[in-house]
Parts: structure tokens; sequence; C-alpha cells
């Protein structure tokens, strides 16, 4: 909490992402300013300048930077393969921080931090799984609360992209394993800590398939043609950001294009998860069954459908309010948490700790795809508890 109700914020890494989450926390927030950044390719700065949001000065370094500004709060946005180092110096500075997701690509990173943690306080990071925020989760949270389902039994889940989005995934930094981690732990951790929050367990194991045949070389001649109606070619709207590709087919992605997965949790429910950057018809979509009910999330459409097993009583809808173009409501009410915390001392959402098991998860998940194995998940929980010191 800071004294004066206002925030002092730097930022490492001012991607269009951290930009979005800028916005919206200055939003809920309006005392509060950002006193300087580093980045050598500032992407969301355009982003911050037509909002009229002055960053302050650029830095050549995090450390110099925190070292000059004191800032409240030390947000991360850069990419992946960075975050580690950004939290280091921010622990070291005594900063606290906001980490956009994944907080960490590797097992190796994920000691490393715990041990951080351990002895700086499991507090002293936030992380940006900004679903934890998105009214639709809190409405799904409160409906199996209430029972509407009974104990639950299965779950599935989805998440198929747009191919736009899945083009700009493949000339973006994130098409490289080095920067990013894998497709699915950076565009869909967030997604492995709802389920693991609806579920209320922790996996036991895990198994999963998946590959790279849709933006290949080979596909190149028959998909990349199409022009829309604005004169756009097709694959190239949106804009990637740093360390871009020049091509969207047979670039020198190394990340899987779609994979499913299937999860087993320690409380017995099992989940059933597919990823897709190529889908004529996007959606993102969860599917609870329980012992008294069922209950369906439609993050496109934002409703959620409530029923007893039987069929008894008429079908409950739930139609969500999120607002438009704010990523579901999700980002508007993740910039409220922030502010909520650091000015009031309320409550966030969700914690390192959370955003270490999503992504030791996804983790498994990917090496049961590398493996073509059954991946035993429960080291990973007996490490990273060790490594806390918990």
């Amino acid at each position: 909490m800071t004294s004066n109700g206002n925030l002092t914020i730097a930022v490492a890494g001012l991607g269009q992402r951290i930009a979005v989450v800028i916005r919206h926390l200055l939003a809920a927030a309006p005392g509060s300013r950002l006193v300087g950044y580093v980045d050598p390719e500032p992407f969301g700065l355009p982003s911050l300048a037509k909002r009229d949001i002055a960053t302050g000065p650029e830095f050549s370094d995090v450390a110099t930077m925190l070292a000059e500004t004191k800032p409240d709060l030390l947000m991360i946005g850069s990419p992946n393969h960075l975050h580690l180092d950004h939290i280091k110096a921010g622990l070291a500075a005594g900063v606290r921080i906001f980490s956009e997701k994944p907080i960490v690509r590797t097992e190796k990173e994920t000691w490393e931090l715990a041990r951080l943690l351990r002895d700086h306080g499991e507090d002293s990071v936030l992380v940006g799984l900004v679903m934890r925020s998105s009214p639709i989760t809190r409405a799904v949270t409160r409906l199996i609360g209430e029972g509407s389902a009974g104990q639950l039994v299965s779950m599935e889940g989805n998440e198929h992209l747009h191919p736009e989005h899945g083009a700009f995934l493949m000339r973006d930094w994130r098409r490289r394993e080095e920067f990013g981690g894998s497709f699915l732990l950076d565009k869909c951790c967030h997604d492995f800590d709802i389920y693991r929050l609806l579920v209320d367990a922790l996996p036991r194991r895990v198994a999963s398939f998946g590959g790279r045949t849709i933006f290949t070389g080979e596909n190149e001649a028959t998909l990349s043609g199409p022009v829309y109606e604005n004169g756009m070619k097709a694959y190239s709207v949106w804009r990637p950001g740093w360390n871009t590709a020049n091509r969207t087919f047979g670039s020198d992605a190394d990340v899987a294009d779609h994979q499913v997965a299937i999860v087993e949790y320690e409380n017995g429910v099992r989940l059933s998860f597919s990823a897709n950057t190529h889908a004529g018809l996007p959606q993102r979509r969860w599917y609870l069954a329980g012992t008294k009910g069922a209950i369906e999330a439609d993050l496109v459409a934002d409703r959620v459908e409530v029923r007893d097993a039987l069929g008894l009583r008429n079908k409950e809808t739930v139609e969500i309010e999120t607002g438009s173009g704010a990523h579901e409501g999700m980002d508007p009410a993740m910039g409220r948490d922030l502010a909520a915390h650091l000015l009031e001392g309320k409550p966030f959402p969700v914690n390192a700790y959370d955003a270490m098991v999503a992504g030791l998860t996804v983790m498994a998940i990917d090496r049961a795809m590398r493996e073509n194995a059954v991946v035993d998940c429960r080291p990973l929980w007996d490490r990273l508890h060790e490594e806390l010191g918990r």
C-alpha cells in the first residue's frame, strides 16, 4: 500500500500487452503515474501516447531505473525469457512487482523463482493471470460454490483462435520457445490456472498430443492468398512486436500451432482441453459436468448456462456484462483489482504460487507431448513446496 493513495510505476518491457494493463490500472488509479521504462523497442508506446499517458524517461537498464526512480511498483511486460532477470532486479531493489504471464518459462526458472520468493515473500510478486479477474470466472466460481453442479466429475475446456491471431503468434517473438516458452505456456497458462481454481485440486498426471501442421511452408501456397474487402492481406492484420518474422508460413517458429491435453486432478476430476490457432469458429469454452448438474461458460458470447442433470427445471442463463473491446471484461476488472490491492490493501485474486502451479502444469503437458508419455505431476509439487519452504 502506498501512503498517499497514488502509485509511481516503472516498466521493464513496454510491449503492447503491458500497455493495455497500464491503461486499465491508471483508469482505476487516476492519480498514479509512470516514472520511467526500459525497452529498446517499446511497441506499446504509441497506444499510451494516443491516450496522453506520459511514460517518463527511457532508461538503459532496469537496475538503474529502479535506483533513480524508486517506484512503488515495477511492471514487467518484457518477452518471457527476460522475466526472471527483471524480477530479480525488482526484488533486489525492494520494489513490489507485477509481471505478465507466464511468470517464467522453464522448470529450472521456476525453482530459482521459488527460492527468491522464499527469501523475499510470496506476496512480493503479482502476476497477470487476467482470467482470475474476469466477470465470467467469478460467475462460474459462484455457481460451483452454490452447488449448481454438485460434485464435479469432469470438465472440457478449449481455446480456438481466429487465424489472424494464430498468424500473429507465428510472426511475433512468441513463435520461438527460447523467447516465449511453448505455445500452450504463453497463450493458455491462465486457462489452466482457472481449471485448477474450478476443480480445487492440483493435477496428478497429464498427457498430450500436438504439433505444427497449419502454419507450415507446405501450406503457404494454398492458404496465404486471400485479401479482405478492406484490402488487407490475409494473415497479416495483427501487428507483431519485437523480433518480427518476415513470413507467417514457414518462418523459424518452433512452437506448436495446435494441441490437445488431458489432466487428472488429485481429487479425481478429469479435464480434456484442446487449442487451435486457425479456427473458423473461434471459441473459448468451459463445460463442467457434476453429479447434480452442468455449467457451460462461453467466453466468446459472454454467457453462462446452468441446468440440473435430469432437466427437471428450466435452464438458467446468466448474461455477463463485460463492456466492449475489453478482453471479455478481464482487463478493466484486473486494473480495478490491482488498484484496490496496491492502494487499499484488498486481496488480489491470484498470487505467484498460482502462477507457478499453472506454469508447471503446462510444462508437464508439453513434456508429455514431446516424450509421448503420461507425466506424473506429484514430484513437481513436492519440489515446488520444498523450494518455497512450505
